[in-house]
């Protein structure tokens, strides 16, 4: 569960969203349906996404060198992850359908929709309540800022 805080009649709340789900649907696209990866699934993830594309016998020996992972294991984290529509295995060929990047801006845009109603800057409010920035990361969010003006 993420907590964030909500701004009602100037007045800080704190409240409860359950878990950021992202769901894309495009005429003639598969659905992606995918959630925060668990730990095993992002490593997994990162696997192919350094890698990509490859053969399965390549992603195979890949997870028993980096996970100690049996074939039947990563078989079964490619389907899952495959099922929503992160990767795809092409005739023996993992492809990648949605980038790190991609995957990772279209979470952070669904976490600050659900958590904050579209608010970025209620989302800054509420990181920098309990963190200040430095220096740094002020110039660096106002380069940001400029180049989308």
């Amino acid at each position: 569960m993420y907590r964030h805080i909500d701004e009602i009649e100037g007045q800080r709340k704190w409240l409860q969203k359950p878990e950021v789900c992202i769901k894309e649907v495009q005429k003639g696209e598969q659905q992606m349906e995918t959630y925060t990866l668990g730990n095993i699934e992002s490593r997994f993830a990162d696997i192919v996404w350094e890698n990509a594309p490859l053969t399965t016998g390549e992603l195979i020996k890949l997870c028993e060198e980096k996970l100690d992972w049996k074939r039947t294991t990563t078989y079964t984290v490619l389907k899952k992850l495959s099922e929503r529509g992160i990767f795809e295995n092409q005739s023996g060929t993992v492809v990648v359908l949605i980038g790190r990047e991609e995957f990772y801006a279209r979470q952070s845009e669904r976490y600050i929709e659900n958590s904050f109603h579209g608010s970025l800057p209620g989302f800054l409010a509420a990181f920098t309540s309990r963190r200040k920035l430095s220096e740094k990361e002020i110039e660096e969010l106002q380069q940001i800022i400029n180049e989308n003006r």
